[in-house]
């Protein structure tokens, strides 16, 4: 099958600059990864931008069939080049042009990028998730929370501009400075003193594998939460993973329950990653969700997926097929296209 990668490596591509510039990039690993898996899997692969310039790029490398079918898909690994719903761009323009992509759809990316969005959906389909207020600058009310409280803005992710705030003298400042730097509101919500757990989900419908379970493990630091410099691997002092998790079954349970409702409330699709706090009294909270979790090789997701038996190789050729699978009911031809690049390429087919 013809499989294009799409990512954002060069912001270029675009026809006027507008609203905040996305600070997020695959790394080239993860992005070598993913290509050389599909390659190794038989498929034909082009690694192009996420730009502008995508619509004519696809439609030279996979035209359409002669019944208007699709004759291949997209990877997605774009995070978007700017604006704050950035991880919807390439999946609308692929929805548009009829192109099928792995992951979330535009209102899944839409929904868990908004961590307030998110929030709200969380708490009407009860949920458990920390308190938290909204703040336009810092002279807003902020009386409904708790402190210590973490400071963060509304639509980014890989937690830049996260702040760990203990007094009600510094929220101003806090906040202030995320309005400023990301141009967006800030979220300001109650600190959970405690452990971190992640949950990785693939697949859709009723036929979602619940990874095991991934906790960060802080050791001695009197921070205990994840900082944009852990996830960049810029810490001296970076938590360590251990996967699974080590608690009990009972907990497991309730873990792996709230992260499946999450998914579904957030209207998540292939593949995403749950991050919950858990309390000193074993209570967990849902922070947020991750609607295109990271296929980088340290990170949690593919840690998980590795704890689960799967190579780097079948977890990418996984998530390939349970984003097919969405798309064989309503083009039935796909399947004849598939089975005649796997046949010319390996012989392979598709029952």
């Amino acid at each position: 099958m013809k499989v294009a990668v799409v990512h954002n490596r060069d912001n270029s591509g675009v026809i006027n600059r507008f609203g905040q510039v996305c600070p997020e990039k695959y790394g080239e690993k993860a992005i070598n990864a993913v290509v050389g898996a599909l390659q190794r899997a038989g498929h034909y692969v082009l690694l192009c931008e996420g730009d502008t310039t995508l619509f004519e790029v696809l439609d030279e490398f996979m035209p359409t069939g002669p019944e208007c079918d699709p004759t291949g898909m997209v990877f997605n690994m774009a995070y978007g080049i700017q604006g704050n719903c950035r991880y919807t761009h390439v999946p609308a323009m692929l929805e548009m042009a009829g192109v099928p992509y792995t992951g979330s759809d535009p209102l899944g990316h839409a929904l868990a990028l908004d961590k307030v969005i998110t929030k709200d959906l969380l708490r009407q389909a009860g949920i458990p998730t920390p308190n938290y207020c909204v703040m336009k600058n810092g002279d807003d009310s902020a009386t409904e929370v708790r402190f210590p409280v973490i400071v963060k803005p509304r639509h980014e992710s890989t937690s830049f501009g996260l702040r760990l705030v203990t007094e009600p003298e510094g929220l101003r400042d806090a906040v202030d400075a995320i309005v400023q730097q990301y141009q967006q509101d800030a979220l300001v919500e109650e600190y959970i003193e405690g452990r971190e757990v992640c949950v990785g989900l693939l697949g859709n419908g009723d036929d979602i594998e619940v990874l095991p379970l991934v906790e960060q493990d802080f050791g001695d630091r009197s921070v205990r939460l994840m900082t944009w410099e852990d996830k960049s691997h810029k810490g001296t002092l970076e938590p360590q993973k251990i996967c699974p998790a080590n608690v009990s079954t009972k907990l497991e349970e309730r873990l792996r329950e709230i992260s499946l409702a999450t998914f579904r409330a957030c209207h998540c699709r292939d593949y995403a990653r749950v991050d919950i706090r858990i309390d000193q009294e074993g209570n967990p909270y849902v922070l947020e969700i991750n609607s295109m979790a990271s296929l980088g090789p340290t990170g949690s997701y593919v840690l998980a997926a590795q704890t689960a038996g799967y190579t780097m190789d079948r977890l990418v050729t996984r998530i390939l097929d349970v984003a097919s699978s969405r798309y064989l009911p309503i083009h039935p031809s796909i399947l004849e296209v598939l089975n005649e690049y796997l046949s010319l390429e390996s012989g392979q087919s598709i029952q």
